[in-house]
């Protein structure tokens, strides 16, 4: 077979994904596009996958690119000649237990926020809608009539014309065999029928793609699993349009075809295939059927659908699917190669996913930046630690065995752990911390008093640390805290040109004099937010950058592809050098002067600098910054030494009732104060502007920097949507995010935070009040607001300011 010697974007991989992507680069972009499939078009997943087609997430983003998916697949055939075997069913989502509908009402209340009419049902009308289920069992259920099933082939087969009628080119039966490097790009695809020289290249190759990508030097955390279900002869009395099926408290799900029903489940002792490569003639092929695994799916569905135990199985599908550690699929620029791009790990709704992926995906490789909020889905999400594949397995089974598990708020992941731990970890542990993990951190979310069970219990109202959380909050409000943050992300920029350069890629002015500490967004092209940080200038040519645990490996890639190739700058990732324990509350000065020979005074060390000064005999570089309204600095020490100074610390606070405090307890502070978090309340689909961020950003400098025409064009205008507080009176409403805003009435938004705030004394909401004709305050202002919560209406308050204020200790009711 003969392949091109050159083409703008090669596609690796011949699946529903890969065709996506081909037929998207060149409809929506004109790219010169070679797909490249080591065998048959379908031949890895795609041709055994069940088909069921389903839209909601709990990102609005994602949920968008669900949907898109729909969009397409109902009107591809049109455009191609080829069927799809789309068919609108909607789908039935079946409640067993009080805290599965709560989680229902909750999810019902979500579509409503993105545009979505997702029904509450009763038992009795389920059966309606499917007469051979029993529903005796049921509380209720949720019907999303837009949701249905289709032909996973055919829609492969008739993606793969699109994209050949637009221009691409497929070329079957021609393996990669690895890739010609320059630095930190590919310059060619090796094949086994020659190379091909390429800009850019984007690899779809399903659960083939972790060893592909490899030779690339990039890692792409996914783990094949052994996935099953049935398909049955025709039921008598099943109609052909009946709803797919979600039956999550019995692990099963259901679609009909061909007058039988296909049948899986998600168990909770998943079986994962290999950690090796995945062998490369494995197409077109299946496991031994293992019907001892599989039964207690069929003791399920049985029960549910009683005329199952009569009927036939015309075939048992047993194949691999590739899941992730976090249940999310990976798409986007890797961090270690700035011209290869992912779409890979869907966890088995590829089908589902598929269209919208390929179109955001497309978007991304040609404009070298996300079109939308894509962090849930985003490569960048991972670090070096998703490198270890027992890992990767581990977690990835423990993904997978909750895919059907009730969405409890606040649940932490068990696997894998403690992973990485700071200095000071055994001491916490005296001191009852209950840990959780971000990014392979064991962090401490709340330490549990005496007499109190040190972990958490799952609850869809009150939580069991709710009280204990509260009166860490109101030690930092009254007293001072010390908070274990050595997770932080920590990188230093140097360079001749360091200042120069950051200046380019911030939105804020970090070009103050050495000392001084700058917080800033980073923004993309459209003038959304990539990063939400903190700069220190160390010296004339050194900075010192913070940000949160999660996005380290995000923002440092962002940072690096967005420093200009022709200055001398360079980052460095310092995260292990340093731990960090931050001191909050009206006493932190007290305590720190205690323990440094340092003028700490307000004079001598104001907000929002940074000073390297002996703490505890210990050399720390400390930053006078807070995230929950209080006076705080962080104390970055040499990591050793973190359990050294943690102890000093608590021996210098004694008099100052001092004590351990945990994130969960900087939740509900930082939300009393207003504070954004990114990924959350501001994202890259969010303006400064739009996040009361403004203020943050250098336009009347007259300099430029990366979004600064968009920026321009943003603070020119009114915004249609903008960034407020909401209460409500009800103290036992529990607030979590993605309730929906009502205005009089009418949908105005959604929350993007919620929480309780203690000194306040209610809960909090966080979100974008949005009207298409402007959001002025007059207009905030003369609204009567209520927040839909698990579907009910509540009355609500819109706040404009902060509803904590130190400076004159206002809380506002």
């Amino acid at each position: 077979m003969n392949v091109p010697g050159h083409a703008q974007i090669v596609v690796v991989g011949g699946g529903i994904i890969g065709c996506s992507t081909a037929y998207h680069l060149a409809r929506d972009h004109h790219a010169e596009v070679l797909l490249l499939e080591q065998g048959k078009l379908t031949g890895g997943s795609t041709w055994h996958a069940a088909g069921l087609v389903g839209q909601l997430r709990s990102s609005a983003s994602i949920t968008q690119v669900l949907k898109y998916s729909v969009e397409l697949y109902a009107r591809l055939a049109e455009e191609t000649g080829l069927q799809t075997g789309w068919k609108m069913t909607g789908c039935l989502r079946l409640a067993c237990t009080r805290d599965r509908f709560t989680e229902y009402r909750r999810l019902a209340t979500t579509a409503g926020s993105f545009g979505m009419d997702m029904h509450l049902l009763t038992p009795a009308e389920v059966a309606a809608m499917w007469p051979l289920m029993d529903v005796s069992d049921l509380v209720g259920a949720t019907f999303l009539p837009t949701d249905g099933q289709a032909s996973p082939s055919d829609i492969t087969q008739s993606l793969a014309r699109g994209a050949r009628m637009h221009g691409a080119r497929i070329v079957e039966g021609v393996r990669v065999t690895g890739f010609t490097m320059d630095g930190d790009h590919v310059r060619g695809v090796r094949t086994s029928a020659g190379e091909v020289r390429c800009e850019k290249v984007v690899v779809c190759a399903g659960q083939w793609s972790r060893q592909l990508a490899a030779k690339a030097g990039v890692e792409v955390p996914l783990q094949p699993v052994k996935h099953q279900y049935i398909v049955t002869e025709p039921l008598p009395g099943l109609d052909r349009d009946v709803p797919t099926v979600r039956d999550p408290d019995r692990f099963t799900y259901f679609k009909e075809e061909v007058g039988g029903l296909v049948m899986g489940g998600y168990e909770r002792n998943p079986i994962a295939w290999t950690d090796g490569d995945v062998p490369d003639d494995f197409q077109f092929q299946l496991f031994d059927d293992d019907w001892e695994h599989f039964e207690q799916h069929m003791t399920q569905a049985i029960a549910r659908v009683p005329a199952l135990a009569g009927a036939g199985v015309k075939q048992m599908i047993n194949g691999p699917e590739s899941f992730t550690p976090d249940g999310n699929f990976i798409l986007g620029v890797a961090p270690e190669c700035r011209n290869l791009f992912v779409g890979a790990g869907f966890n088995a709704f590829g089908i589902a996913s598929a269209g919208g992926a390929g179109w955001v995906l497309a978007q991304w490789v040609v404009d070298g930046e996300a079109p939308m909020d894509l962090w849930v889905v985003d490569i960048r999400r991972f670090s070096d630690l998703h490198r270890d594949r027992s890992f990767v397995r581990e977690r990835t089974l423990e993904a997978y065995a909750k895919h059907y598990a009730i969405a409890f708020p606040h649940e932490e992941y068990e696997s894998g752990r403690p992973r990485i731990t700071s200095a000071a970890y055994e001491r916490l542990r005296v001191h009852r911390a209950v840990f959780g993990s971000k990014l392979g951190w064991e962090r401490p979310n709340w330490f549990a008093p005496p007499g109190t069970p040190a972990r958490d219990e799952p609850s869809m109202g009150r939580p069991n640390w709710f009280h204990a959380v509260g009166d860490e909050h109101a030690t930092v409000r009254s007293r001072v805290g010390v908070f274990d943050q050595s997770s932080f992300a920590k990188y230093e920029v140097h360079g001749r040109d360091a200042c120069a350069a950051l200046d380019h890629v911030c939105a804020n002015d970090v070009t103050r004099p050495p000392g001084r500490i700058t917080y800033t967004q980073l923004l993309n092209r459209r003038g959304g937010i990539e990063c939400d940080l903190t700069v220190a200038r160390l010296d004339e040519s050194r900075f010192y950058i913070v940000t949160g645990t999660g996005f380290r490996t995000h923002d440092a890639a962002w940072i690096r592809d967005h420093l200009p190739a022709d200055m001398d700058a360079h980052l460095v990732d310092v995260t292990e050098e340093h731990g960090t324990l931050s001191l909050m509350g009206p006493r932190a000065r007290d305590v720190l002067a205690a323990l440094t020979d340092a003028d700490v005074s307000n004079a001598a060390f104001p907000f929002a600098h940074v000073r390297e000064i002996a703490v505890a005999g210990r050399l720390a570089r400390v930053l006078r910054i807070t995230y929950v309204g209080e006076l705080g600095y962080e104390l970055h020490v040499p990591r050793a030494a973190t359990g050294e100074v943690l102890d000093a610390l608590m021996a210098a606070g004694a008099a100052h009732g001092i004590r351990p405090v945990g994130y969960r307890a900087i939740e509900s502070l930082r939300l009393e104060k207003g504070y954004r978090a990114w990924g959350a309340d501001i994202t890259p689909n969010d303006s400064p502007v739009e996040a009361g961020l403004g203020w943050a950003v250098k336009l009347a400098s007259g300099r430029d920097f990366v979004g600064r025409a968009a920026a321009e064009r943003a603070a020119a205008s009114v915004p249609r949507k903008r960034m407020v507080l909401f209460t409500v009176d009800d103290e036992q409403v529990v607030l979590l995010g993605r309730e929906t805003v009502l205005r009089d009435g009418r949908f105005a938004g959604y929350l993007s935070s919620g929480g309780y705030g203690y000194t306040h004394g209610g809960p909090i909401g966080m979100g974008y009040v949005r009207n298409p004709d402007g959001v002025t305050d007059d207009y905030l202002r003369s609204g009567r607001y209520e927040l839909v919560v698990a579907t009910e209406r509540v009355a609500a308050r819109l706040h404009l300011e902060p509803l904590y204020d130190p400076r004159n200790l206002r809380v506002k009711a």
